[in-house]
C-alpha cells in the first residue's frame, strides 16, 4: 500500500530556562519564611515523585545539600501513590531509574508503603501521609506543576497533588481515585491543603518546565501558598506547554509511549483523549487514529495509557507487565486506558491498517503526523496535506526534503532520530504556498 511522504518540521516554543539548578534552588531556599523553617538537628524527608522531571537528580541533590548546610539530616522518600506496582522496592527502583540514587543525591532513601492517617477533610475524605515522612521533623515535596492528564481545573498537577496522592501512597491514591474525577479534581485539593497545613510540611519546591523538557521556573513555596501558586504556575505552564501544530489529523504515529513521558503513557493534553467513562473528551486536537509503536524501558512494563491508542504492535504488547499496569489502572479506576488496541505484527501493518480505515481519503491525501513521543514535540514529521496549515501558524519551519516513511526488514519504522538526522536542511517543500 502506498503511504504519504513526510517532511521534518521544527516548531518554536517559548524557551525560558534555568541554567544553574543548584544555584536556583539555593537562592529560593534563602527567601524569607522558607530557609528559616530548617533547624539544626531536624530529620527532613524530601519527597520525590515518579515523573521524569528534567534534571531531577540535580534538584534533589541541591535540596539535600541545603538541608544539610542548615544542620539538619535529609533523607528521600518516594512520593508516587501506587506506582512501582504499589511496592516499596518497586518505588525505590523507579527513583533509581530516574537517577535519584543514594550515591548521586547524597542522601539515604527510605521507601515504604505504610501510611499514617492524619484525619479527614470537611467532606469526610481520609488524609494519609507516608509513615517515614510523618515520623520526620519536616517534609519538603519536590513537584512539577503541569496540566493534568485526567481533568481540567484551577489546580491540576503540582504541590497539592504531591501532598495528597504522592505522599498518600497507595491508600491515598486509591481513596481519591475511587471517587472518580471529582476525587482527583476536587477532593485532591482538599486533601493536599490538609497535608500542606498539617504542620508536617516545611515548604515545597515547585518546578515548571518549558516545551523542550527543560527547567524554566523554580520556586520555593510556603505551605499556606500551595494552592495559589499551583494555580498561577499552571497558567504559566499552559502558555509554554508542547502541542501539536494542527488540530485535525487522520493519523498520529507515536514512536514511544511511557511513564517517563507522561503519567498516562501518552499525554492526553497532546492527543486530545481522556478515555474516562462518563467524561467528555477535549475539544481538540481531533485525531481519527492513534498508532503507538513501542513502550519505553523506563516504564518497567507499565503500559497504562495503551487504551488511548487505536492500533499498536506485537513489540509493544510483549513489553507489557500486566501486574504493574493493572495495579496502576485499577488505582486510577479508569479502566478504558488499559484496554489493548488492535495489535499488528509491526509498524508498517499498523500504519497501513489506519490508512485503510481512513474512509474516503486517498493515501497521498492522508493528514498524517509522526512524533517521537508526546513530550518532545519541537521536531515532528508531517505529510504534505498538513504542511500549508502548519506553516500558516507561524511558529514552525521546514528543515528537510520530503521523504517516504521507511521501514526496516522487521517492518518497524527507522528510529525517528536517525531519520531526521539523515535529512538535508532545506528542500522543495520549504517554498510551499500556504494555500497549497
Amino acid at each position: 500500500m502506498a503511504l504519504p511522504d513526510v517532511v521534518a518540521v521544527r516548531q518554536t516554543f517559548p524557551r525560558e530556562r534555568v541554567e544553574d539548578v543548584e544555584r536556583a534552588v539555593r537562592d529560593e531556599l534563602r527567601k524569607e519564611g522558607i530557609g528559616s523553617a530548617l533547624r539544626p538537628g531536624m530529620d527532613v524527608a524530601i519527597a520525590v515523585g515518579s515523573r521524569g522531571i528534567a534534571e531531577i537528580p540535580s534538584f534533589v541533590r541541591a535540596v539535600v545539600r541545603s538541608v544539610r548546610d542548615a544542620g539538619a539530616s535529609p533523607f528521600i522518600v518516594p512520593a508516587m501513590g501506587s506506582h512501582g506496582g504499589a511496592t516499596a522496592e518497586g518505588q525505590r527502583q523507579i527513583l533509581e531509574s530516574l537517577g535519584v540514587t543514594e550515591e548521586d543525591c547524597e542522601a539515604p532513601i527510605r521507601s515504604a508503603m505504610e501510611v499514617v492517617e492524619l484525619g479527614t477533610t470537611s467532606r469526610g475524605t481520609p488524609v494519609y501521609l507516608d509513615a517515614n515522612a510523618a515520623r520526620a521533623d519536616g517534609v519538603i515535596p519536590v513537584a512539577r506543576v503541569k496540566a493534568h492528564t485526567d481533568f481540567r481545573g484551577e489546580v491540576e498537577s503540582g504541590l497539592l497533588k504531591m501532598c495528597a496522592i504522592g505522599l498518600g501512597k497507595h491508600d491515598g491514591a486509591r481513596t481519591l481515585h475511587g471517587l472518580g474525577v471529582p476525587g482527583i479534581r476536587d477532593h485532591m485539593v482538599d486533601v493536599g491543603c490538609a497535608v500542606a497545613q498539617s504542620g508536617h510540611v516545611l515548604f515545597g519546591l515547585a518546578i515548571v518546565e518549558n516545551a523542550y523538557d527543560e527547567p524554566a521556573v523554580v520556586e520555593a513555596v510556603a505551605p499556606p501558598e500551595f494552592r495559589a501558586r499551583d494555580a498561577a504556575l499552571l497558567e504559566t505552564y499552559k502558555r509554554w506547554m508542547p502541542r501539536l501544530p494542527v488540530d485535525d489529523l487522520d493519523i498520529l504515529l507515536v514512536d514511544r509511549m511511557g511513564k517517563d513521558y507522561s503519567g498516562t503513557g501518552m499525554d492526553t493534553n497532546v492527543i486530545g483523549r481522556f478515555r474516562i467513562y462518563g467524561e467528555a473528551e477535549p475539544d481538540s486536537p481531533r485525531i481519527k487514529y492513534v498508532v503507538v509503536s513501542d513502550l519505553t524501558e523506563a516504564s518497567h512494563g507499565n503500559a497504562l495509557g495503551i487504551g488511548l491508542a487505536d492500533l499498536s504492535t506485537e513489540r509493544l504488547l510483549e513489553r507489557i507487565d500486566y501486574r504493574a499496569t493493572y495495579e496502576n489502572v485499577l488505582t486510577s479506576t479508569f479502566i478504558e486506558r488499559a484496554k489493548v488496541p488492535m495489535i499488528q505484527p509491526h509498524d508498517r501493518a499498523a500504519v497501513e491498517a489506519a490508512v485503510r480505515c481512513n474512509w474516503g481519503v486517498a493515501p497521498e491525501d492522508t493528514r498524517l503526523m509522526r512524533i517521537p513521543n508526546t513530550l518532545h514535540l519541537d521536531l515532528v514529521h508531517v505529510s504534505r496535506p498538513l504542511l500549508g496549515e502548519v506553516l500558516e501558524r507561524g511558529h514552525a519551519e521546514v528543515v528537510g526534503e520530503p521523504f517516504p516513511l521507511r521501514f526496516g526488514d522487521d517492518g518497524h519504522l527507522a528510529p525517528f532520530e536517525s531519520e531526521t538526522a539523515s535529512r538535508p536542511l532545506r528542500g522543495p517543500w520549504q517554498e510551499i504556498d500556504a494555500a497549497a
